[in-house]
């Protein structure tokens, strides 16, 4: 199938005589809007439909249907926050041009965590069915779903304003790709990892799906001396030239479930041979699949006890999870429904029993939530003979967007699932969760001995670099290492507040975010907590997005002597990306630079090399190539002298980025 990505390198290219010889802006955008349109027609997929709709939109900010589709695509892809500058161009053109903007306005707004906004537009948009209760068009929501919305709002800002103590990490370049990455599943002893990849490398069937995707495969990777190796596909006995994904792994790494599309989506396994390759895939034998829709599984440690989601009948809505028990001819009977205190009448799915038989995790949408898909926990007693009442596992590892597929470790010390994070290579990465040891409760502590500890105060405040006035910015403090997120509370315009509770000094990364100034990453070294009250301020200053203003990207790494990103580099990388995303009028010039050690016709290679990485990177995100240029300058501009590693040759080994135009 023809992808867009030729496309768009082909606009790149004939940019120039485009810009110069055909229409003005308007003509323009209505033939991005057009070729979007073929593209839909064409099942081409939608983040490439979405790229080519903002390039549109961007060209004419008074287009109300190529805004809107614009920002409709974001909510349907990713970077769904993105949607609400373009859904606000209409609004404010035309706030009756679809009967339910207000709501999507507040869906996107919902994205990106600010949910008090979230919450006025919804509340908008009620206002306007409440006036037309009749309305019957097809961009009608009903105020159930307004607000369950709204509820999960203010769910969102008790979970975000006290983030649970979780370091959430990527686990590794050599596992995700710069496409979707999902569904891990480990052995016991956490030295092999299966997970679900759309990835074009490795792929048994080298077409696309109708969304223009790879098909789904089933990857490997093992871990040798602490890390892991690049992951491989698992083989075609396993895998088909059409969609597999994985759905469980047994403790000792000998079985292995898949979801096969069959019979409305049925459940197979595949055992492991003696020399490690693997049988061909056969369905559950027992009353597990059915003509409906069997799509996720986990076994007990005793590999006696299988639960499982459906959506069969008689549940209460939705997927339901179930459970099974191995009968004396080996097969799968006595299905049971778990229940009203797991299940709703909304989607339950991705269960996960744990290594001690009894704590469940699996993910709801019915439940008190920040939004799609939640994580929950909830514990069998035996006692009873029933569940706890489930547990939202709070923010970070919840989201308002979809969170599913958490596995745990059987040391119950670490977990992994799939998340579109800040540090992320692509859509979908697959994290290491890292979960904080529960507090042991002190018998009758003394008072005359037991010393409080009171947080340290971290006040920040984001100001104009030049008029030195408030910025309203998005302020986040996290460990620079365990990306654990400090609770902060905004105390007005451009300044928040953060508690750090931890003892010691720590390295932490300070992120200061605001559409049309140039984003702030800062390292910062902070004590603890003490037995004194302090306080701590730092003001960072934000420069305007101006031409000819310049920054180096200082958090981004490369692997000695190479092009190649190190993976603390994202973080920073996607930040650049997303400020390109809110600035759609700005073209910049990447440069990179080197010391002087080599040869200058090599340095001058390499560095060109590296600019072109971050101009690639930015590309395969939907940035449109025409407005990036990438240059290499080698040693021939250095910072300070390089007599010195630290002070001279490390400074003047950096990439710049620079406001060409805006």
């Amino acid at each position: 199938m023809f992808s867009i990505r030729y496309v768009l390198v082909f606009l790149a290219v004939a940019g120039t005589f485009v810009i110069s010889y055909s229409q003005d802006n308007k003509q323009q955008a209505q033939d991005y809007l057009k070729l979007a349109e073929e593209m839909r027609e064409g099942s081409q997929a939608d983040n490439d439909i979405r790229g080519v709709l903002v390039i549109g939109a961007d060209l004419d900010p008074e287009n109300l249907t190529i805004n809107f589709e614009a920002g409709r695509y974001h909510l349907m892809t990713i970077q769904k926050d993105l949607a609400v500058q373009y859904f606000m161009r209409v609004y404010e053109l035309d706030p009756n041009y679809r009967f339910h903007i207000e709501y999507l306005i507040g869906q996107s707004y919902q994205y990106g965590l600010q949910f008090d906004k979230a919450i006025e537009f919804y509340n908008r948009y009620k206002d306007r069915f409440n006036k037309r209760p009749n309305y019957q068009g097809r961009d009608r929501v009903d105020l159930a779903t307004v607000d369950k919305n709204i509820e999960e709002c203010e769910s969102g800002k008790e979970f975000v304003s006290s983030p649970k103590n979780y370091s959430i990490v990527n686990i590794s370049r050599d596992i995700n790709s710069e496409w979707d990455d999902y569904a891990p599943v480990l052995n016991a002893a956490e030295d092999e990892i299966i997970f679900t990849s759309r990835r074009r490398d490795g792929n048994l069937n080298q077409n696309v799906d109708t969304d223009n995707k790879p098909f789904e495969d089933i990857f490997i990777s093992k871990k040798v001396g602490g890390v892991w190796q690049p992951a491989e596909n698992i083989g075609p006995v396993v895998n088909s030239i059409y969609h597999d994904s994985n759905l469980a792994f047994s403790a000792d790494g000998q079985t292995l479930f898949i979801y096969k599309t069959d019979n409305g989506g049925d459940i197979y396994y595949t055992e492991r041979k003696a020399d490690g390759s693997w049988g061909e895939p056969v369905p559950l034998p027992g009353i597990i699949n059915s003509s409906f829709e069997e799509k996720s599984i986990t076994m007990s440690p005793d590999e006696k006890t299988l639960y499982f989601s459906s959506n069969r009948p008689g549940g209460f809505g939705g997927l339901d999870i179930y459970k099974a028990t191995l009968d004396s001819k080996g097969e799968w009977s006595s299905v049971k429904n778990l229940g009203p205190k797991i299940n709703t009448p909304a989607d339950d799915d991705g269960p996960f029993i744990d290594y001690d038989g009894k704590t469940l995790y699996f993910s709801s949408k019915g439940r008190k939530g920040m939004g799609g898909f939640d994580i929950y926990k909830s514990v069998f007693d035996e006692a009873t003979n029933e569940w706890s009442e489930p547990e939202n596992m709070g923010y970070p590892i919840n989201t308002p967007d979809n969170d599913i597929f958490f596995v745990s470790t059987k040391d119950g010390k670490r977990a992994y699932y799939s998340s579109v994070r800040e540090d992320g290579l692509g859509y979908d990465d697959i994290y290491m969760i890292t979960i904080p040891d529960q507090p042991v409760a002190k018998k009758d502590p003394d008072p005359a001995v037991e010393k409080s500890t009171t947080p340290l105060r971290y006040i920040v405040n984001a100001v104009d670099a030049q008029s030195k006035e408030p910025v309203d910015a998005r302020i986040r403090l996290e460990g620079l290492r365990d990306n654990i997120i400090v609770p902060s509370s905004p105390k007005e315009t451009g300044k928040v507040e953060f508690r750090i509770s931890e003892a010691g000094a720590k390295d932490y990364r300070l992120s200061v975010e605001s559409e049309g100034y140039m984003f702030v990453n800062q390292n910062v070294r902070l004590d603890g907590a003490s037995d004194q009250d302090r306080e701590v301020t730092r003001t960072v200053e934000l420069r305007k997005l101006q031409t000819g203003m310049v920054s180096i990207l200082r958090n981004l790494y490369f692997d000695f002597d190479k092009a190649t990103f190190k993976q603390e580099s994202y973080n920073e990388l996607n930040k650049l990306e997303r400020m390109m995303q809110q600035n759609p009028g700005m073209k910049v010039e990447i440069a990179g630079h080197t010391d002087n050690i080599g040869t200058a016709a090599y340095n001058m290679t390499l560095s060109q090399r590296r600019a072109e990485a971050v101009k690639d990177f930015l590309t395969k995100k939907g940035i449109d190539a025409r407005r990036i240029t990438a240059v290499g300058f080698g040693k021939t501009k250095p910072l300070a002298s390089n007599d010195d590693e630290e002070e001279g040759r490390e400074l003047n080994r950096r990439v710049e980025f620079k406001v060409v135009s805006n």
